[in-house]
């Protein structure tokens, strides 16, 4: 049938939870549906079902697809390093790295099998539904793109162009990138959508009416604020600075908020359990003496995060916790920082070199070229669990001996210290299940709701598509993608 694009005046507007709800309002009208992201930038990551790694905000749109993940939805990933560059991942595999002086001349020749995915998911569908990154206006940004405009017209997908109107501005950020783009990409741009609105939707209507007037491009409409977005997980971490803890709760998980932080959406399964008050500790401040259990998560530079987290104290907190018996969880890059040492004698982070880790785990991890990269079940404490591995550190020792879970394809993951305090694990999604999530935390004296987290995300997606179909103009979006093409 065809296909739409979702552009944004800025990054955070909204885009990838409307992708995610279009997708289920057309899946709604028994549309076969497919999520497709050119380019993304982004740290939190999701294994696909063809043994690749796509963002994670394309596995949930997927999920509202009704469809496995697959490398195709997301055909360029770059995930940031911490020495200012990029982990280029393309369709799903490690290709190299990518800096700020290479950037733009290392993306250009990639726009060729960027469509080969496009094309490939249109083959299957009825529709696919394509998120851009960051926004058009950025038009020093503009040679080389293929992230926003430069596939729209590679494509001839239409573009809708989202603004956020809880930022304020929205009025000069749509008009005003109707003014900066070129003539030819502004004439890919077939409308707008007014994101995240509080209030009475008819106080906007004058201004509803200025923007298709000053801009020359018709309303699709406003959507209010959409209270589920919450349960949907986020790709970008600046929103960890927004989150709090609920007061009145009685039992502290903290996570330390690290410089690299990736696939804190692990964490997300805890923030909704009501018996548990979820604290993420922006840097500069200490882990609270309170906690009753800390969580350190994945790492995109596990190294340069652990000579963070010592810079930033951390290491004395979560030392102090383990004196008092209490336990710690590591996940992924969190697992190898608990160990005894980590290597990195290729390079692949960074500097090549080997440095002590907490001392918490008798383990030692050493990275590998290859990425391990896979969907794995098992069991843990007696709970069932489902998720995936992403990682490239081979890791070995003592407390190996212990693994954390049985996997059941036969082998043992992660690790657990003598005292039975500290757990290591390298699979990503483990609270998730209500299984596991139960028995973790009935090991440190709180009750779960035992709900399934898969199936309140499933639940919030539904009722995003209902907002959608009530306030957006569905049947005239589904008709502007049939134009894609022509």
């Amino acid at each position: 049938m065809g296909a739409l694009m979702l552009q944004g005046t800025g990054s955070d507007v909204g885009k990838s939870v409307l992708v995610a709800g279009l997708c289920r309002a057309f899946a709604n009208r028994g549309l076969t549906v497919r999520p497709f992201k050119p380019q993304n930038m982004s740290n939190n990551a999701a294994v696909t079902v063809d043994g690749g790694e796509i963002g994670r905000a394309q596995a949930t749109q997927a999920m509202a697809c009704r469809v496995e993940p697959h490398t195709d939805m997301n055909p360029v990933l770059l995930k940031p390093q911490a020495d200012h560059t990029s982990q280029l991942i393309v369709h799903g595999k490690v290709r190299g790295t990518l800096g700020a002086e290479n950037f733009r001349e290392g993306r250009r020749p990639l726009l060729p099998e960027v469509l080969e995915s496009y094309q490939r998911l249109r083959a299957q569908c009825d529709i696919v539904v394509v998120e851009g990154a960051g926004s058009p206006a950025e038009i020093n940004l503009r040679a080389g793109d293929i992230a926003n405009m430069g596939f729209a017209r590679a494509a001839g997908v239409p573009v809708v162009l989202v603004g956020d109107i809880d930022r304020g501005g929205v009025i000069a950020a749509v008009v005003g990138t109707s003014q900066v783009v070129a003539p030819a990409d502004a004439a890919m741009i077939h409308g707008f959508i007014i994101n995240k609105f509080r209030g009475r939707l008819a106080l906007f209507d004058d201004g509803y009416r200025s923007i298709e007037q000053l801009s020359g491009w018709r309303g699709f409409g406003v959507v209010p604020w959409l209270a589920d977005a919450r349960m949907l997980p986020s790709e970008d971490a600046v929103i960890l600075e927004r989150v709090r803890g609920r007061e009145g709760k009685r039992l502290m998980i903290a996570c330390p908020i690290l410089p690299r932080i990736s696939n804190f959406d692990d964490l997300d399964p805890l923030r909704h359990e009501p018996g548990v008050e979820l604290v993420m500790v922006p840097p500069g401040q200490p882990i609270p003496g309170g906690a009753a259990l800390i969580v350190i998560a994945g790492s995109k530079a596990t190294i340069a995060d652990l000579a963070a987290l010592r810079s930033f104290g951390w290491d004395v907190d979560i030392l102090a916790h383990h004196r008092q018996g209490k336990p710690i969880l590591g996940l992924c890059g969190g697992y190898q920082m608990l160990g005894r040492s980590i290597a990195d004698p290729n390079g692949i982070e960074g500097e090549a070199g080997k440095v002590a880790g907490l001392g918490l785990l008798q383990i030692d991890t050493i990275f590998q070229p290859a990425k391990a990269l896979r969907q794995v079940s098992g069991e843990a404490f007696g709970g069932r669990f489902s998720g995936y591995e992403m990682h490239m550190g081979e890791t070995t020792g003592p407390d190996s001996a212990r693994p954390f879970a049985q996997l059941d394809d036969g082998r043992a993951d992660g690790a657990l210290s003598a005292d039975g305090l500290v757990m290591g694990s390298y699979v990503h999604g483990l609270l998730a299940e209500p299984g596991l999530r139960a028995a973790l935390l009935e090991r440190i004296g709180v009750a779960s709701s035992g709900g399934d987290h898969h199936v309140r995300v499933d639940a919030a997606l539904d009722a995003i598509a209902a907002m959608l179909e009530e306030h957006l103009d569905i049947p005239a979006l589904i008709t502007l993608a049939q134009t894609a093409g022509r």
